[in-house]
């Protein structure tokens, strides 16, 4: 969330910004006046939060700019938070101020894992037998300590 924090604060002056968290989302409020839901776009591209706004100012005809630092265009781009799920966003507009609602993903439930041996845990295929197989070594170690040359 740190880097979505610190892009809010290189938005430009013009534009104010919360950033509110609950325990299952994010609450972003970007106020925008002149803007409105028409004039507003919002999508997600490559893990990013994109916003273009366009504001319409009315000049009257009787009058011409001196200064103007209202801008009539927002483009910005904002990092989504790792836990963020872009696919469930939902976003209203109302009187200029954006409400951009991203819920969190779902952490996952703590639990243990079991671990199952699998089928020839604790052996290793040199030291299998079977019952059938018979070792020559251990054969002919019996036979020279018994006596018996067969």
């Amino acid at each position: 969330m740190s880097t979505l924090r610190d892009a809010l604060s290189e938005l430009p002056d013009a534009v104010f910004a919360d950033l509110l968290e609950s325990e299952t989302s994010y609450l972003l409020v970007l106020d925008l006046p002149g803007v409105t839901a028409g004039t507003a776009d919002l999508r997600v591209e490559k893990g990013r939060l994109v916003v273009e706004a366009r504001r319409d100012k009315s000049l009257p005809p009787e009058f011409d700019y001196v200064r103007e630092e209202r801008p009539l265009f927002l483009d910005a781009e904002l990092p989504l938070p790792p836990d963020a799920v872009a696919d469930d966003a939902e976003a209203t507009m109302e009187r200029g101020t954006l409400e951009i609602r991203l819920p969190k993903r779902k952490a996952a439930t703590e639990r243990t894992i079991p671990i199952t041996a699998g089928d020839d845990e604790g052996t290793s295929s040199a030291h299998r037998k079977t019952s059938g197989d018979v070792d020559e070594g251990t054969t002919s170690a019996r036979q020279k300590k018994s006596g018996d040359d067969a």
